[in-house]
């Protein structure tokens, strides 16, 4: 720095971010052209108003200080052909360059280790299910091997120290907290990529949910420059992914300051089962793998550590010490975990089916018809999001169902349109169907004709119609009148009792729904009964009672054309009306007068249905025609 605090020239500040050294470059550069361009931390460390150790007193990743300078070259370097060109690396390319050399002062010694990712790969399939519900977002591998990566380092901290010299000794650094640095690739605007590392500091001490938002914020914030030089300072252990390019594994270069840098590599099946169908890779019960390497400091950390803390970070991804729970119950997923089991496959060496298999089948379908019982009891229909609720009958764990059997084929009985689907088909389409958004509980019908009626309208489409733009316009129109009234006699009539559908409105373009359908379906006339709530608002908005004829019971103005008015209270009125669907077709809708509040409707409005039937010139054999069949 200059005397009054102002960078002389960009190598001077370059220096003390190391390899993040190209984005404060790049920053700098903004600086000089606009000021006001850059967040107000860089702009007080460009211009000299706090120094990069005032940012951040820990040990500076990368920094220049007690480095000892790589010996002198003592072999030829190459020189360029006739028609090479050359370039002179300047900048940040440079400091990649001294970091890269001064890296190579450091005597690094790398782990290896092989791990199975069945368990990650399916409990993480769990997870996004439920944040997809949610729109919580989504997580990814690296966050949940980053999370394993800080766990593992609290049973064996040594990965987390440091090394360094104070009047020429060794010194040992050891940690308060772990600072999880983040390997993240960023596109430049002329197209070039870097690495940028900054680092969740006390990693930790966070919970999943914790470190996962923090994860995707610096994410997100580095990739819009909007990150805090502070952030980039004191990383104590970091985490590289290569393997999202497709890179097998990888020993990367340790930066001073660090004690351990863990690279891990693509998950894929091994390389001699490649060419094997879905099929038999299931049936053989193959897992993908994942390399993960730890590469550390070996004047401070010892091979036996560094393959330890593999092997707990192995241990952990494979579902030991409660890893999953702790982050099923972090995030409110209501499920219990998979876990790791020794595969069986029934009669898989033999060429007839045996008892096993035949079992397992039977299970299957049990788990099916227990999905049709039950799955209302776990559907996500409230709007706040609080029913994250658990049901083990619902768990193909209770049904001696693995991991291994997810990608296996099973007999459905024609479920969801299905001769035969795998069960992890079977699992995606009996949650979309009964256990989302539409809670359905059907199977106390005693007719079988019924059950299988419905069961063949709603587990095709899983429960989700392919409505048209009409009708979805429509639907909403029906809500914003449901809404409205409610709200409007609730602002006018404070105090009055009136059983209001407030949290129930979608009752109304369903009944309006229902009435476009039986019109079309030359239906004459339909019979509601309902109880107190919501009453008045099937009343308006399907019946069709005029708002002048609403509100002046409110204001308890008596009807001229009575003695005396009714004489009831105007939750318990009914009405008859002509009603008009979205196409134009005429149909009668009527609903009785609510006789007592302890008595029920049903024997009332069968009578008056059966009173329309006899009144009208159709046979008595055609009088279930009156309403279509199922």
């Amino acid at each position: 720095m200059s005397e009054n605090g102002s960078p002389k020239d960009k190598q001077q500040f370059v220096e003390e971010f190391g390899s993040n050294s190209w984005f404060v470059e790049y920053l700098y550069e903004e600086y000089k052209e606009n000021p006001g361009a850059v967040p107000d931390q860089w702009k007080k460390y460009f211009n000299g108003e706090i120094t990069s150790g005032q940012i951040d007193q820990s040990p500076q990743t990368g920094s220049a200080a007690a480095v000892t300078a790589p010996a002198a070259r003592q072999f030829p370097m190459p020189q360029p052909l006739p028609g090479d060109t050359t370039k002179a690396l300047a900048g940040g390319a440079a400091k990649i360059i001294q970091n890269m050399e001064s890296s190579l002062t450091i005597p690094t010694a790398t782990s290896f280790r092989t791990i199975a990712v069945k368990i990650l790969e399916e409990n993480r399939i769990l997870i996004n299910s439920h944040l997809a519900k949610r729109k919580m977002g989504k997580v990814s591998f690296t966050h949940m091997i980053g999370w394993a990566v800080v766990q593992a380092a609290k049973f064996f901290p040594s990965m987390n120290n440091a090394y360094s010299e104070k009047d020429g000794k060794p010194v040992l650094i050891t940690r308060e907290h772990i600072n999880l640095g983040l390997a993240i690739d960023i596109e430049r605007k002329d197209g070039s990529r870097n690495l940028m590392v900054p680092n969740i500091k006390a990693a930790e001490t966070m919970d999943f949910k914790k470190f996962f938002e923090t994860y995707e914020d610096l994410v997100k914030r580095s990739r819009l420059g909007q990150i805090d030089p502070s952030e980039f300072m004191g990383t104590t252990l970091s985490l590289t992914n290569p393997g999202t390019l497709g890179t097998v594994t990888s020993v990367p270069r340790l930066m001073m300051g660090q004690g351990t840098i863990v690279a891990t590599g693509a998950i894929q099946y091994p390389a001699e089962f490649v060419a094997m169908s879905a099929e038999a890779i299931s049936n053989l019960g193959v897992s993908k793998v994942m390399q993960i390497t730890s590469t550390y400091d070996h004047r401070i950390i010892q091979g036996a550590e560094s393959g330890m803390f593999l092997r707990k970070i192995s241990e952990m991804l494979m579902g030991e010490d409660d890893f999953y729970e702790i982050i099923f119950e972090s995030l409110g997923v209501p499920q219990i975990p998979h876990k790791w089991q020794s595969d069986t496959v029934p009669g898989f060496n033999q060429s007839t089916v045996g008892y096993d298999e035949i079992a397992k089948q039977g299970r299957v379908r049990q788990m099916i018809n227990m999905f049709r019982v039950r799955g209302h009891l776990i559907a996500t229909t409230d709007p706040l999001g609080k029913n994250t609720t658990y049901h083990h009958e619902l768990d193909p764990q209770f049904y001696q169902l693995t991991v291994w059997d997810l990608d296996r084929q099973f007999l459905t009985h024609d479920f969801g349109g299905y001769k035969t689907a795998t069960l992890r088909k079977i699992l995606d389409k009996l949650h979309k169907t009964y256990c989302e958004n539409i809670g359905v509980e059907y199977m106390h019908i005693q007719s079988s004709d019924e059950k299988t009626w419905l069961q063949n309208k709603m587990e095709p489409v899983e429960n989700k119609p392919n409505l048209d733009n009409a009708t979805k316009k429509q639907i909403m129109q029906k809500l914003i009148e449901a809404e409205n009234f409610e709200h409007f006699i609730h602002t006018k009539f404070i105090g009055h009792k009136r059983f209001s559908m407030e949290g129930l409105e979608s009752t109304i373009p369903a009944l309006d729904h229902l009435l476009t359908i039986a019109a079309d379906n030359n239906v004459r006339e339909i019979v509601l009964g309902m109880a107190h709530r919501g009453r008045l608002n099937v009343l308006t908005n399907i019946v069709g009672k005029s708002y002048d004829s609403i509100l002046s019971e409110f204001e308890d103005i008596v009807d001229p054309d009575s003695t005396a008015g009714s004489g009831d209270v105007k939750y318990h009125l009914g009405a008859f009306n002509k009603v008009k669907t979205r196409f134009r077709k005429e149909i009668g809708v009527s609903i009785a007068s609510n006789p007592a509040p302890n008595r029920p409707e049903w024997g009332t409005q069968t009578g008056s249905t059966s009173c329309l039937s006899s009144s009208t010139v159709t046979p008595p054999s055609q009088v279930r025609e009156l309403l279509p069949k199922p």
